[in-house]
């Protein structure tokens, strides 16, 4: 009789512990959309081989210390600018704002750019794009660094989940996109072992 007591509660124990939180669970929602969309004849940047021989991303487990609360200022009087990309041309950019925050007891700062070519769709109105280069590149990641999409914060802070940080396209296809370059401000002299990993195999 005590071994059925016991296994009672037991198991509710396990169901809960394996339960995923909400931030783990929009991490694993946004690896399944980006799978999807390389997996997708009509959305994939994969070409020829590369697209027949995908599966899907390799992807850092998910770390809660890598889902961040940073402090927002916004730019006042942001001038537009071209950013050097990938293919040698330029996009149009402005920076909207600034996030600082703490990761392993040390600040860190990154630029946030609005494109001025995006924000002409609606949908696109309120968002903002992070490019940033850490010390996994060239290892773990794409040498020239991840992209990360975030939207316009009502308030002084920003949520920066580097769970959901992923490669530029021309990291998959430098034939048919043309990718921002990473600004130098934005490099960080850490690992961000978050988010798509990287396997080098693309341009061989």
């Amino acid at each position: 009789m005590k071994k059925y007591i016991l296994l009672f509660f037991i198991i509710p124990m396990c169901f809960f512990s394996q339960k995923k939180s909400k931030e783990e669970a929009e991490v694993e929602k946004f690896r399944k959309e980006l799978n999807a969309e390389y997996l997708n004849p009509k959305e994939t940047p994969l070409r020829d081989d590369n697209f027949k021989n995908f599966k899907g991303h390799p992807f850092f487990p998910f770390d809660i210390k890598y889902r961040i609360t940073a402090k927002f200022i916004k730019t006042e009087d942001a001038q537009p600018f071209d950013l050097p990309t990938s293919s040698g041309k330029t996009k149009s950019y402005r920076e909207y704002g600034k996030a600082t925050f703490d990761l392993d007891g040390k600040s860190y700062t990154l630029t946030l750019y609005q494109s001025l070519d995006l924000i002409k769709q609606k949908k696109y109105k309120d968002y903002l794009f992070l490019p940033f280069r850490d010390a996994t590149n060239e290892k773990e990641t794409y040498g020239g660094g991840k992209y990360m999409d975030l939207k316009i914060p009502e308030g002084n802070t920003i949520i920066l989940d580097f769970n959901k940080s992923y490669q530029p396209y021309c990291a998959y296809n430098a034939y048919d996109y043309n990718c921002p370059i990473v600004p130098q401000e934005n490099k960080l002299p850490v690992e961000i072992r978050a988010g798509v990993m990287y396997e080098d195999i693309y341009h061989h």
